[in-house]
């Protein structure tokens, strides 16, 4: 679903268009005034997390650990796993693969951008990224059109020497894919084994004691928008002997299932650390699980370790999304198989046994260097630890990495935040806190609305369309489709929205609107089918609608095939008025809140030849069409919001951020400070309080206040006699001074935050004399990480960076 948005309707995109866009979006954000900075509160949720790609400890200091996110970056900690803060959010390319520590200069450390799962609502990588001070640095090493990376080791004898497993393009061939070697450090690289331009290798694995022996496991994958294959004769596990220099197929001779007689996908590999004679590989057929293979004479002869196939008992149709093995690092023959569940064997592959997860979804294990019974795992549900061997698990541990699709606000309720997520479910808080945020409904979320006259009645759905309503608070939720065809395509996404005026109208999605005018007691067609139905595809749904709020019989909506609609009459009858707009996927369709001739109409769709203009303007209901695209990045559009107070000030979220226009789009600029380039899925405007909030895909929700963003923007309100310089020093360990300008008597407010939006200190809170002042902060209980401070007075406010280092 994600890619086919994108890719609508070439169903090829230019490789570099992702690179272009992020760096882009770097070049505005360092060109904007540090004066007119403004950052983004952190809204949470820390205990609902997203999916981990990865997870690595430090093998010479396990304080020190390391974790991927498949959409929101790498994370660090310095207290065995217990807390984590961002450290690549300075670069571009958020959508990670694998992470690897160097076995000697711990402080080096390599990421592998692009995930590597499959194509699994996730984003291309810009390649090798390294770091030589623990994350503090990085720079972009090569291998920049690889796309996605599903491992990386480093020979333990010799640091500078590095494979890289490259899965490549998802989504068209390519020769950037397989297996690549470094011998300076990632340098410079070549390409050790190519076996076909649809052919990448997920995994690879080397003897610890014998860095010549090597095994790599090469995945033909062809998945396209419209069709998928996730397996082919091509796949299979190749051996080296002379340290990558030459590779050798293992063939059906050896006890490996024949590639070109049944279907192989995905395979997982894993080496023993203290017999390196054995190994495991576990293989799928593209969709399930098809055995766990063991070689105990380094490759030459493999045989079924599960015989009975009991690790089918927890796995389901989709194990090319995992395809990870494990074996402790001090008993060959205690195994872990991750998939939808976590599995461990203690016998060699006998006997099975499910462990108890606080999340599904698995794929990634690490062990403690220093005791192997303390491990932790990444799955669809964040980090989880556990201290003895994987019998008993902690989890929910505070990563900011939560994937959201859609979001709601409370209209009485400020501090309600509500959300639909990926493989977390529809969640929400009714605190405002960033710990406490609780499940609704199961499955992936999507829309939900808060009725704006009762807070308790919820309306929210999960994939293709599945809307539950509850009219007490959440605590239940039953059907609410009667009377919506079920054999009508739904999208993914399915967009319900409120009639602004009228609560109890509602209107849904298929290829055709429905409303309900009784709360969705029952719905009834509103629109003739309002797509094309390509033969062949996946498309044919409305993907958004809006409502007039300054007159409801006035309706517009787009389709996934390119079609924008209005309706004047309420819904009996309706104009295309889209000929004269891009053929791309319509992602938005937005009313100006105060006059309903206005609307704005945005596009998904990834550059093929040409610069791709994502976002138009109507003034008289679509009959002309003005594209506002200006300056934004070439990148696909997901959200879009017009500010309630002034028109000319509009929103918009891409899959490379989040940016304003205060000229009706002449110009763009990101809306403000302390946002990573992720994805921004969905953003509203809460009515009353005029905060904007907006769901990324990958790093959670942020928040801004529209009202403090005037302000940083208007000069009259900027006075030029208040002044907050940066602090010294920086990076700073255990402390630092911060010095301020007052220019006229005011009361003065100085706080420090750290990343996720929490006050950690009051630094000053009094009325000050104009003058300079210099205040000091001390790093006291707080892990190393970033921070920012604050100053407020009067109208004049003022946020900078901070870096601690410990």
């Amino acid at each position: 679903w994600m890619m086919t948005q994108r890719l609508f309707p070439y169903m090829q995109a230019d490789p570099d268009v992702y690179s272009q866009a992020l760096r882009q979006v770097k070049a505005m954000k360092s060109s904007l005034k540090k004066s007119d900075e403004l950052s983004w509160t952190f809204a949470g949720p820390v205990n609902a997390g997203g999916r981990i790609t990865d997870v690595e400890y430090d093998p010479l200091h396990p304080r020190y650990v390391y974790c991927s996110a498949a959409t929101g970056g790498v994370f660090k900690s310095t207290d065995f796993g217990a807390t984590w803060v961002p450290i690549f959010d300075d670069q571009a390319f958020l959508s990670i693969g694998d992470i690897a520590v160097d076995p000697v200069s711990t402080d080096i450390i390599y990421v592998g951008t692009g995930e590597a799962n499959g194509g699994h609502n996730n984003m291309p990588g810009g390649g090798m990224f390294k770091s030589t001070d623990a994350g503090n640095s990085w720079l972009p090493i090569g291998l920049d059109s690889t796309e996605t990376i599903g491992r990386v080791i480093i020979n333990p004898f010799d640091p500078n020497e590095i494979f890289v497993a490259a899965v490549g393009s998802y989504f068209s061939p390519t020769h950037q894919r397989g297996i690549f070697k470094s011998t300076d450090g990632g340098s410079t690289w070549s390409q050790s084994l190519f076996v076909s331009d649809s052919t990448g290798a997920i995994d690879i694995v080397m003897d610890p004691s014998n860095p010549d022996f090597l095994l790599a496991a090469m995945w033909e994958r062809v998945r396209r928008p419209n069709s998928s294959r996730l397996y082919g004769p091509s796949s299979g596990i190749y051996r080296s002997t002379d340290n990558g220099d030459t590779w050798e197929l293992l063939g059906p001779s050896t006890g490996l299932p024949d590639a070109s007689s049944i279907n192989v996908g995905r395979i997982g590999l894993a080496i023993s650390k203290t017999n390196p004679e054995i190994s495991y590989a576990l293989y799928n057929d593209g969709a399930v699980y098809i055995g766990l293979y063991k070689t105990t004479d380094y490759g030459s002869s493999w045989t079924n370790a599960d015989p009975d196939m009991e690790i089918l008992n927890g796995v389901s149709n989709f194990s090319w999304y995992f395809g990870q093995v494990r074996i402790d690092p001090s008993n060959p023959e205690k195994i872990y198989v991750l998939d939808v569940n976590f599995m461990v064997s203690e016998d060699g592959g006998a006997n099975w046994e499910i462990k108890n997860m606080y999340h599904v979804d698995n794929h990634s294990l690490a062990f403690n260097p220093s005791n192997a019974l303390s491990m932790i795992d990444g799955n669809d549900g964040g980090i989880f630890r556990s201290f003895n061997g994987g019998n008993d698990w902690a989890g929910w541990l505070e990563i900011p990495n939560t994937q959201f699709y859609e979001i709601g606000l409370d209209y009485n309720n400020p501090q309600k935040l509500y959300g639909g997520t990926q493989d977390n479910y529809t969640i929400r808080t009714q605190t405002g806190n960033l710990d406490d945020w609780e499940p609704l409904i199961g499955g992936d979320g999507f829309y939900v609305i808060v009725d704006y006259t009762n807070p308790d009645i919820i309306y929210a759905e999960s994939q293709w369309g599945y809307l539950q309503k509850s009219t007490n608070g959440g605590s239940d939720f039953f059907y609410a489709r009667n009377g919506i065809n079920s054999n009508e395509p739904t999208n993914w996404s399915t967009p319900v929205v409120m009639d602004p005026a009228d609560h109890n109208v509602l209107y849904y999605g298929t290829d055709r609107i429905y409303r309900t005018t009784n709360g969705a007691g029952s719905w009834t067609v509103a629109s003739p089918d309002l797509t094309d139905g390509i033969p062949g595809t996946r498309l044919g749904t409305i993907t958004t609608i809006d409502v007039a709020p300054t007159n409801t019989n006035v309706i517009y909506a787009g389709t996934d095939d390119s079609h924008v609609w209005v309706t004047t009459d309420y819904g009996s009858n309706w104009t295309d008025i889209s000929s004269a707009l891009p053929y791309r996927w319509v992602t938005r369709v937005k009313v100006d809140p105060n006059n309903e001739n206005n609307v704005y109409v945005t596009f998904s769709g990834l550059r093929w030849h040409d610069p791709q203009p994502h976002v138009f303007k109507s003034t008289n209901m679509g009959t002309n069409w003005t594209d506002i695209s200006s300056n934004l990045p070439d990148a696909p559009v997901n959200a879009f919001a017009v500010d309630n107070n002034n028109p000319e000030r509009l929103y918009l979220g891409s899959d490379v951020g989040a940016f304003v226009s205060f000229n009706g789009g002449s110009s763009w600029r990101p809306i403000a400070d302390g946002l990573p380039v992720v994805a921004v899925y969905d953003m509203k405007i809460h009515p009353v309080e005029n905060y904007l909030a907006i769901g990324t895909h990958g790093r959670s929700m942020y928040k801004v206040d529209l009202n403090q963003l005037a302000d940083t923007r208007d000069p009259v309100n900027k006075p030029k006699d208040f002044n907050l310089l940066q602090n010294y020093p920086n990076p700073f360990n255990p402390s630092t001074r911060i010095s301020f300008t007052v220019g006229h008597s005011s009361f003065v407010t100085l706080k420090v935050y750290d990343v996720l939006g929490k006050e950690v200190a009051g630094l000053v809170n009094e009325e000050k004399s104009p003058g300079t002042y210099t205040v000091s902060f001390s790093s006291q209980n707080l892990s190393s990480g970033v921070y920012y401070y604050r100053i407020k007075a009067g109208s004049y406010s003022e946020t900078r960076k901070m870096v601690l280092m410990k």
